[in-house]
Formats: C-alpha cells, structure tokens, sequence
C-alpha cells in the first residue's frame, strides 16, 4: 500500500469502528458504527497520523440504514471539526475488484479489539451478482492471517496499490470471520451520489460525470426547484427506462446517481446534465397572479324522472373548450360510482402538466353534499378533497349571465389582491339577511365565511349567493340553529379560518383548502379536527369560457 494516511479509527459510544478520508472534512464509514451519535460524541483518529490527535465529528449524511446486519444503505458520511492536511482515498475503477484471473488479493484496514493501531486483513472477493444487488461477498485469502471482527466496519477495502474498491459492511461470522462482505463503491455512491464524481476516470466520460455532480452540487445550493423525477425522464428518453420506484427519486442526487451506474444508455449522463444546466441559466420565472386552472366539472340536478334520478354530467376543460365526458340519468345510489369513474376517464382529456381543478355544480340545494369526502375510486379509499383541489358551484349561478359578468368583474380586482379578508358571518349575530346583503355590498366582500351549514339559515346563505360573493366557505356540520349566544364550533371555525386564510391569494384557495383536509384527515383525532368539513364554494367564471349548455336527461 502506498499510502495509508487517510485510513482512520472511529469511536462512538461503546462502538469502535474504522473510516476513511474522502476530502480535507469528510470521512466515509459504517452507520452502524456511529448509530449512537445522537447521544454520544464521535471520535475520529488517524493512527498514521497521530500528530493529529483525535477529532471531533458530526454525522452530516445516512444511507438510510434501518438497523439490523441486513438492511441495506449502511453507510454514514462524516464532517470533522476542521480540514486536515491529509491526502484522501483514491478510487480504483467500478468493478476493479475482480479485474484479472486470479482476482486481486484486497486489503482491509481495522481496528479489531487490543489494536488500537490497526490490523491488516487479507480478502479476495467472490464473482458473481452482487448479493441482494447491495453488497460484494468477501473470503480470506488464508486460514491463519487476521480475519474480519469487530473493528473493522467502515473499513476502506482497497488494491495492492491502495486505491478503494469498497467499504467493509458487516461480518457474516460463518467460519470465524472468514466470510464478510463490502459495500462496492458504485452502491456506496447510490446512498451518497456525491461519491460518484469522485469515481469519475480521467478521460471523457469522467469530465462528462464530474460536469453533472457539479451541476447537481450548484442546484442544490441555489435552492433550484425542479423535479427530479422529470429530468431523469428527460435524460433517458421515451424509450430508457421508466422510473426504479413508484415513488421515484428523493433528490436530484439520487437521479444523477441512478443515470450514472444503472443507465446503459452512455448519452444519459450528459442529457442529465444539459437539462439541468438549461434550468439553471432560465432567467427567473415570473410567478403567474392567476393559477391556470383546467377544470373537471361534475355538473348534477334532478332529472324529474323521479324523486330517485339524477342527472350527472362530467365534463373537461382543456384550452378553453368543454370537452364532455360522461352523460347519464341514474338512480341516486349509483350516482358516486358513476362520478368516479366520469373524473378518472376526465384526465386523459387535461393538457399534460395540467393544474386540475375538480368543480362540483350543485343544485342549492344540494350545496352541502359531502362530495370532499367521496372516495376517489372502488380501489382508492383516498377522499377526493384530500388528492385533488375541489370545489363546489351554486348551479343557478353558474346559468346566470348576469351573476357570470358581475363575478367576472369581482375576479378581475382579485387578481391584483395579496389577500383578501375574511368576512365572518357568526352565530348569535341576529344580523338580518337585508343587513348582511348591504354589508357584503358595502364592504366588497368577496371571502365570505359562515359558521354553520347552509340549513342553518337558509335566507342568510340566498344572501352570499345573490349578492355575489366570489367565495364563500362553511362547515358542512355544525349549529342548526345560529340564533344562539356564546361561542361554539362555528366561532372556533371561523377563527382557524382566519388565522389560516389571512394573506392567501383568492386564486390559491382552492389548493390552500386541500391542504386543510388532508391535514384534518390526518390529525390522530380527524372527526374532532376544526376543518373536518369544511366546503368551498369558489366560482370564478373566466375558468369556464365556454358558456355552460343545459344538462338534458340522457336514456339511462
């Protein structure tokens, strides 16, 4: 070995494990070494280098270790305290460790127990896939030298001449430790992607990595917000391969990564790295004063076929026009159903990257239908106020040309408007509906929130829908009779409302109000959550250009 400097000896707790030097701060090494440093100082030390004494170290980066011998991502990066005038670990190629028949004979350095100057360990690794893709088997080169033991995880696994191949994992035990086994440094780099330019050979490839790990490096510390996700499907192409995980990846690091080491496709890594290059140099985006909604409308009255039957109708917005979907007279039982599966087939119909905006135009009526709380499909019990941003519109005033051209105009103000103010309408007030009408028109009301359903005090509520009011909002259940003194459930939710509303702009209520259900759909307690029901009933008309046609009543 032609230099051992940057070997080191790490002590966490009662844990004592090895390390190696990566840069003038950080040293790589086992999680499961340092897993008590939420607790307990951790010690660097380079026995090589004693000059140096013994460090402090934080734990900056995990692979997500979960805690047994056999759980994928053991690895942990550490920061020093200060940078050490040390040289770092050099890396052999990917796969070095079996180049050449018979396989190199490869090293360990560690620290097992009565060595605190280290051991030398002598290992060949086994061909072959890698065990459960994540770790390279290990067997000793004799039966009589140092086997692995305690002391040395974490340990650099290098060649003759010292450059890294992989890190020592875990001790199997079979044969007196005899057998183990290293994280390769390709897997050491899928759990720290910065690893991967420090692989990078010195050729045209390795400057084509070393550009793209510099590249991810600057988004990250400028904040840039893209989908990692999307520009790894931009770099492998329509025909690459899709996606590793349903969820994807969880960083811009982890998709460069996955391009680097498990992409064929050579053209990747630089596609990778224009894309993001060309996010990078984009002048700042303007934010846009009105979200570009397309909405999916589900538009239902009674067919007067029956007291039973409806008419459901579901339509999709897409540049401008109305597209219908679906279209049938149904018993009310089935009408649910019928609704999911028209919003489902509604999407393909949206532009890709569409801001989708589910719109239920209700009969008054009906206005406090739970449609929120409607199950998104038979195989997907989410709500559908929780996946998607929804809202409901009086039908009356989505016919009504002149209430379109006075909300059109209401709009127009709210557009330029940071935040409007909530307008409360309490329980206890004994505020008539003549009054309330001029205070809404007196004060431009345009956010208006009531503290009781609809069949509270239905006059009232004819007063919110006429005047116009742009938005209105209510809990679904609560006092149904308002006429009382003293606060209650509406008070408290109008007081939520207010703290939660003040400074969002009108056009973003509708996401600001899926927030809120999932947040009461996931409280421990969600029936005792202030915002368990709460309706929004949002109606801009520019969202609906196309003049609305009447609903026939279509032959079930």
């Amino acid at each position: 070995m032609t230099d051992v400097a940057w070997h080191a000896r790490i002590v966490c707790g009662n844990e004592v494990g090895a390390g190696f030097l990566v840069s003038a701060r950080r040293v790589l090494t086992c999680a499961h070494v340092v897993r008590a440093s939420a607790t307990s100082e951790v010690t660097v030390s380079f026995p090589n280098s004693r000059s140096l004494g013994p460090l402090s170290a934080t734990v900056t980066a995990l692979g997500g270790w979960a805690g047994d011998a056999a759980d994928p991502g053991d690895l942990a990066v550490l920061e020093l305290d200060r940078e050490v005038p040390l040289e770092p670990a050099r890396f052999a190629p990917v796969g070095a460790e079996l180049a050449g028949d018979p396989a190199p004979t490869l090293v360990a350095y560690g620290f097992p127990k009565g060595y605190d100057e280290g051991m030398l360990a002598r290992y060949h690794a086994v061909p072959g896939a890698l065990v459960r893709d994540e770790w390279r088997q290990l067997e000793a080169v004799t039966a009589h030298g140092q086997a692995l033991a305690p002391g040395f995880s974490g340990a650099a696994v290098t060649l003759a001449d010292g450059r890294v191949v992989g890190m020592v994992s875990t001790v199997v035990g079979a044969r007196d430790g005899r057998v183990g086994r290293m994280l390769p440094t390709q897997v050491m780099a899928r759990y720290w992607p910065e690893l991967g330019a420090l692989l990078a050979a010195p050729d045209r490839e390795g400057d084509a990595l070393r550009r793209l790990h510099a590249l991810v490096r600057r988004a990250v510390a400028e904040g840039l917000d893209c989908d990692p996700n999307r520009v790894f499907l931009d770099a492998v192409g329509p025909f690459g391969p899709g996606l590793p995980t349903r969820e994807g990846f969880a960083s811009l690091g982890a998709a460069a990564g996955y391009v680097q080491w498990e992409v064929e496709d050579g053209e990747a890594v630089t596609r990778f790295a224009d894309r993001l290059q060309e996010l990078l140099d984009a002048p700042p985006a303007r934010p846009a004063a009105v979200p570009v909604w397309s909405p999916i409308v589900v538009e239902m009255d009674r067919s007067g076929a029956g007291p039973d039957q409806v008419t459901v109708e579901v339509s999709a917005y897409r540049d401008g026009q109305r597209r219908r979907v679906a279209s049938r007279r149904l018993p009310r039982a089935a009408v649910r159903a019928f609704v999911q599966r028209g919003i489902d087939e509604a999407f393909t119909q949206l532009a890709p990257g569409a801001e989708e905006l589910i719109t239920f135009v209700l009969p008054r009526e009906w206005l406090n239908e739970p449609v929120a709380s409607w199950e998104c499909g038979a195989d997907d019990p989410t709500p559908l106020g929780c996946a998607y941003p929804l809202v409901v519109v009086d039908r009356s005033r989505h016919r009504s040309g002149r209430l379109r051209h006075q909300l059109a105009k209401r709009w127009q103000k709210l557009d330029t408007c940071p935040g409007a103010r909530l307008h409360r309408v309490d329980c206890g007030s004994g505020e008539r509906p003549q009054s309330l009408r001029k205070r809404l028109r007196d004060d431009d009301a345009d956010l208006t929130g009531f503290a009781y359903p609809p069949t509270g005090a239905p006059p009232h509520f004819e007063v919110g829908l006429n005047t116009p009011v742009a938005i209105l909002l209510w809990p679904r259940t609560g006092c149904t009779d308002p006429a009382h003194d003293g606060p209650c459930p509406g008070t408290t939710f109008l007081d939520e409302l207010t703290d939660r509303l003040t400074g969002v702009p009108p056009a973003e209520l509708p996401r600001e109000v899926m927030d809120l259900r999932e947040t009461a759909e996931a409280d421990e307690h969600p029936d005792r959550h202030w915002a368990r029901t709460v309706q929004l009933l949002w109606d801009d008309p520019r969202c609906f250009p196309e003049p609305a046609a009447l609903l026939h009543s279509p032959v079930a």
